[in-house]
């Protein structure tokens, strides 16, 4: 069954009491779908943090930590290059908390230049740095994030947790689809960024062929202000995403035909959430074909939870998500998918689902697809896989969503990267906290997920 957030567990003393769940919204909270009314308010967000952004030329957009202190090196490097940008002329885009954030909107700030900052509330990041000028405030996490993600005219990426990684897997997995036009990618710390770059090119470049070489190729790594002011100087600015571009999924100014589609989508979307139980969410790369053990673990997988009385959900498209939808159909099973309309409404689909809803923009089907389930299960993949990851490790670290299992299928895989999550970022930067390893789990059989299920 879903998951309740931390809204639901609020007494009803104390909260509205002209709900009938008396759920009381926290700034930052993620969607409740069962609230269709709050469809408005997404809506409203989406329109107002497009106009907020139109305003606007020469985005460039900083992320890092908001746990970073004034005193670290790369606290004074995102101050330098904050500088750099507004004394020739670019706007600094950052989540307008402390941390890397404030570094950037300092520089810019001081240096005299245009300072925006897109503030939520999160445990770590509770007001708006002194640094910004300019600012608006979302109330949900998800709105937020495409609002970060679409205006760059270029994204440079400092050491972070789990939200910088998920914003970074964001971008690359959108330009990756086509989603975003190609923009510069600049990582600032090299000793942060280079062992997430060897996991990418041996486990999926390499290993499963998740992620092909040439989309990494753009990638810079770098240590200094001046270097990252380098490779973003000569960027031309785009027009303002739904200026230059009305039809582009991302588009969604103004309060045309395109705004009462995107909330056809959402209530279309949480209505269907909404009928499934016993849900649990499969994802991984298409890459993985018949023939692959992972393919064949994933059927197995899909097998089990039929059995069990499970609902089977993916992404709805070939490799592991036909493996699972596979398995769940050959043993009598709900098999969803929830996939993408691409161009002329056509939806690439794999014959084993037996219900599915098709999404035209991005942002609404990954809200739909990371719905709480009991568990998700993550095979081996590329960005679109590493980014739904570390989207629910936000979402459970910011305490947004309560902790539900994340098991990931297959140890020489996935060990890497959580050896890597645990040295560097909880080590070395301590950009997150502890981990909960009772939460997220490798597994190495289909049987041993069962037990670990809610």
């Amino acid at each position: 069954m879903p998951t309740k957030t931390d809204d639901e567990k609020i007494p009803a003393s104390v909260a509205d009491s002209s709900t009938n769940n008396h759920h009381l919204e926290t700034t930052g909270a993620v969607v409740n779908y069962r609230d269709s009314w709050r469809i408005f308010r997404i809506i409203t967000e989406f329109v107002e943090g497009y106009q907020f952004l139109g305003q606007f030329k020469r985005e460039v957009v900083v992320m890092g930590s908001a746990r970073i202190p004034s005193n670290n090196k790369y606290y004074k490097v995102a101050e330098e290059l904050g500088r750099l940008l507004a004394k020739n002329g670019f706007t600094t885009v950052t989540g307008g908390g402390p941390g890397i954030m404030e570094a950037a909107n300092k520089g810019a700030y001081q240096a005299g230049g245009k300072s925006v900052g897109l503030n939520i509330q999160l445990p770590l990041e509770q007001r708006t740095n002194a640094y910004v000028k300019d600012a608006v405030a979302f109330y949900y996490f998800f709105t937020r994030k495409v609002m970060l993600t679409s205006p760059g005219n270029a994204f440079v990426f400092f050491p972070g947790g789990f939200g910088t990684l998920d914003e970074f897997f964001e971008v690359v997995d959108y330009i990756e689809l086509g989603q975003m036009d190609k923009s510069p990618i600049v990582l600032v710390g090299k000793e942060f960024w280079e062992p997430l770059m060897n996991f990418l090119r041996i486990q999926s470049v390499a290993s499963v062929h998740a992620v092909s070489a040439a989309d990494m190729a753009n990638w810079h790594i770098v240590d200094t202000a001046e270097e990252a002011f380098d490779l973003v100087k000569d960027v031309k600015d785009r027009p303002n995403i739904c200026n230059g571009d009305p039809t582009n999924p991302l588009c969604i100014e103004g309060t045309d035909w395109k705004i009462f589609r995107i909330m056809a989508e959402l209530v279309e979307g949480f209505e269907f959430i909404t009928k499934i139980k016993n849900d649990v969410t499969v994802l991984g790369t298409k890459s993985l074909l018949p023939g692959s053990p992972y393919y064949q673990a994933a059927y197995e997988i899909g097998k089990i939870l039929a059995q069990n009385g499970y609902t089977t959900i993916t992404g709805g498209g070939p490799g592991i998500m036909e493996a699972a939808n596979k398995g769940a159909f050959d043993s009598g099973g709900a098999s969803i998918g929830v996939t993408m309309r691409l161009e002329g409404g056509k939806e690439r689909i794999n014959r084993y689902v037996t219900s599915s809803l098709g999404f035209y923009f991005p942002f609404v089907r990954k809200l739909i697809i990371t719905s709480p389930s009991e568990a998700f299960i993550f095979f081996p993949g590329g960005f679109g896989t590493l980014h739904q990851l570390f989207e629910l490790l936000t979402l459970q670290e910011t305490k947004k969503i309560e902790p539900t299992p994340i098991l990931l299928y297959g140890r020489a895989f996935w060990q890497p990267l959580l050896d890597y999550i645990h040295f560097t970022l909880r080590e070395s930067y301590k950009t997150i906290s502890q981990l909960d390893e009772g939460f997220v789990r490798i597994i190495e059989r289909p049987e041993e997920m069962v037990p670990l299920l809610r």
